[in-house]
């Protein structure tokens, strides 16, 4: 078994089928050797009642029970042998079909938190070209305050105006950069969740693969016993 035929209901159910049909015609296979020894039994009785003594008839039929009652207890140890295998077999298979829902929960997840990492990778792009057009705006302004204020000092309302200009921008400027330092943090904080999720997706995939192992090794198990 693979995770892709763990994933695949109809691949799944197609293999319980197949146990379940193995192992019915592995208890029919059962049923008819001890039919069969039944009745090979039961002719050596009807033979030896006609050639042998009454002592010697009850040597045989006391063999005959004994040998009855040691069939009869291996038929009911093999069918409890084989109840307890299919018992594991159906506890592992759920907790297979459970693993693979928390498999498929945490693959959802980690999509929804890729999603997001490249959204907030788009807006913190959008953002640090933005900052890069204001820090090409602010030396544009302070290269026209520089010669501003060099040409003329009659300029002073002018010069004042740019100044308070500047100062807006500048405050502008160094308030993106606050929310460009958020947006980072907050950028780290989702890469770090999505290296968690993709931890946890890979001890996902080593717990289905164990168990999928050990589903494995009960159904050798049941046929070992079966054919036993």
């Amino acid at each position: 078994l693979s995770v892709t035929s763990v994933e695949d209901p109809v691949i799944m159910s197609k293999i319980r089928q197949n146990l379940r049909e193995k192992h019915a015609r592995h208890i029919a296979d059962l049923r008819a050797y001890y039919d069969s020894e039944i009745q090979s039994l039961k002719q050596q009785l009807e033979a030896s009642h006609k050639n042998a003594s009454s002592e010697d008839l009850k040597k045989i039929n006391q063999n005959l029970a004994d040998r009855c009652d040691q069939l009869d207890a291996a038929l009911n140890e093999a069918s409890a042998r084989i109840k307890i295998l299919e018992d594991k077999n159906n506890m592992l298979e759920k907790q297979v079909a459970d693993w693979r829902e928390r498999f498929y929960a945490v693959s959802d997840s980690s999509k929804v938190l890729q999603e997001r990492i490249e959204e907030m990778r788009t807006n913190n792009k959008e953002k640090d070209n933005t900052i890069s057009r204001l820090k090409s705006r602010l030396k544009d302004l302070e290269e026209a305050f520089e010669k501003a204020y060099k040409l003329s000092d009659n300029k002073n309302t002018r010069l004042k105006e740019e100044n308070k200009m500047f100062q807006n921008l500048l405050g502008e400027y160094e308030s993106l950069g606050k929310e460009h330092e958020r947006v980072k943090d907050t950028l780290n904080a989702t890469e770090n969740k999505l290296l968690d999720a993709n931890t946890q997706i890979s001890d996902l995939k080593r717990t289905i693969s164990k168990l999928e192992a050990q589903l494995k090794q009960v159904e050798h198990e049941n046929m070992l016993k079966l054919r036993h």
